[in-house]
């Protein structure tokens, strides 16, 4: 049976009124063992609960609660997942871990497939890690949605993709959470030559099929590295191929929307980039689904910049914004700032600055593009931007009151870049300020004005 080890007691909560300290451990609910988060917050959410109980001193205790539904425990766990990670047995052609170059930190070669993690932190699983069990679990738990790696619905060629003999079976279970209405998204990596072309068209009919319950797919190119010695030859995607996924999907849009009310299937923002296209407006997002997944960013980015910029010009004379403070005549003061960015969304932030500088020409915006030498000239998104690239192509540059970055080239709350670099180290090599702005275009103003004051 699994100790659960209580880490933290929250003030106020019934866990407190009940007497739990740190270093107890749970062992069961209303009998039941506790394999993992999941199997815990289902237990919690009935009404009268019997808890087994290990106190520090080894004693094994009952003790009976009664609650409202679903009302928290106020219990917080050493392992918040309460079980281990389970990582991926598959060998994909496209994987980027496997592009990584040697000597970095050992959790950035973690592969994990975990299904729960998907329901937890919107990851994207194969469905190869499933046993029966898994399944029975996510239907009777709920566990929705559920977000897909499919890359294809030809069994034989995601099995070659894979690496994986029993990756084409696995596309089964996805019809398994199709007839339990387990709400699903997918994902498609794109790999030239592989599972473009016809190959595009054939999984996108066939997904289709699960509509309304997989409510949409994401199609994303492959994304190489310089470091692919020895692995699968893949080559990156030129204009003309951006323009023929482009088309199909589009295709596919239109058919959706007349039949379901939904878009379904979305290409990524890389694709309209690439291909010199125009972004699809905001509507055919339906709600960004999976702009996490790069689906819909710079649209979204966009929308917000420009309601947030026209905010700031249409305010009165007496405040910019209650948020920030700043007083109108305070825009008429001459400062510079600078902001660091990716080559893909580069020209998109250099656009919106100028039209913010066009609005206040006495505020100058920086926008410094980082070409990603650390993994190679084909990577062009700011989250995978290093420190070390960040201090090499900066250093000697203008910068002003303050470098803004974005959230997305720092491990999730914290301030490191990928190759173990802090934002500190950053603000020291370069004898400046650095801050973290979140990745949209509300908060991006929200951060200028804070520096105009």
């Amino acid at each position: 049976m699994k100790k659960h080890v209580i880490d933290r007691i929250l003030p106020g909560s019934i866990a407190e009124e009940c007497g739990f300290e740190k270093g107890d451990k749970l062992l069961s609910i209303n009998g039941n063992e506790i394999e993992d988060t999941f199997d815990y917050q289902y237990l919690i959410s009935d009404e009268f609960l019997v808890l087994e109980v290990e106190s520090r001193q080894g004693e094994v205790v009952e003790l009976e609660i009664e609650k409202d539904a679903e009302e928290d425990l106020g219990l917080v766990f050493e392992n918040s997942f309460m079980d281990d990670y389970r990582s991926c047995k598959n060998k994909c052609i496209f994987c980027f871990i496997d592009q990584m170059p040697p000597g970095m930190r050992e959790t950035l070669y973690f592969k994990d497939d975990d299904t729960r993690l998907s329901f937890l932190q919107g990851n994207y699983v194969t469905l190869t890690n499933l046993s029966d069990k898994d399944m029975e679990k996510i239907i009777r738990y709920r566990m929705e949605p559920i977000n897909i790696s499919f890359q294809t619905m030809n069994p034989e060629l995601r099995c070659k993709m894979l690496n994986n003999r029993f990756a084409g079976d696995a596309l089964k279970k996805a019809k398994q959470l199709y007839d339990a209405g387990i709400e699903m998204n997918g994902q498609i990596v794109l790999c030239r030559s592989v599972n473009d072309g016809d190959e595009l068209e054939y999984s996108i009919s066939e997904l289709y099929r699960y509509t309304p319950v997989l409510r949409s797919v994401s199609v994303v190119p492959v994304g190489l590295s310089k470091y692919r010695e020895g692995l699968y030859p893949l080559e990156p995607f030129e204009q003309k191929d951006a323009c023929d996924v482009i088309d199909r999907i589009e295709r596919w849009q239109k058919k959706a929307f007349k039949e379901k009310g939904i878009h379904f299937v979305h290409a990524s923002d890389e694709w309209y980039l690439l291909a010199g296209r125009e972004l699809p407006e905001e509507d055919r997002y339906d709600g960004y689904l999976q702009l996490e997944n790069g689906v819909g960013m710079v649209r979204n980015f966009l929308e917000e910049f420009h309601s947030g910029l026209y905010d700031v010009v249409n305010q009165n004379s007496q405040s910019i914004s209650c948020d920030s403070g700043i007083a109108s005549h305070e825009l008429n003061k001459s400062i510079t700032i600078s902001i660091a960015t990716g080559r893909l969304f580069g020209p998109i932030l250099e656009s919106s600055c100028r039209e913010f500088e066009k609005a206040f020409p006495k505020i100058k915006i920086n926008v410094y593009i980082i070409r990603n030498d650390f993994f190679g000239e084909r990577i062009t998104v700011a989250g995978l931007i290093t420190g070390q690239d960040l201090i090499a192509q900066l250093k000697g540059k203008e910068i002003g009151k303050v470098l803004l970055i974005p959230d997305t080239m720092l491990r999730f709350e914290e301030e490191v870049f990928l190759d173990d670099i802090t934002v500190s180290q950053v603000e020291s090599a370069l004898h400046c300020m650095v801050d973290i702005v979140k990745s949209s275009g509300d908060e991006l103003i929200k951060k200028v004005l804070k520096y105009i004051g």
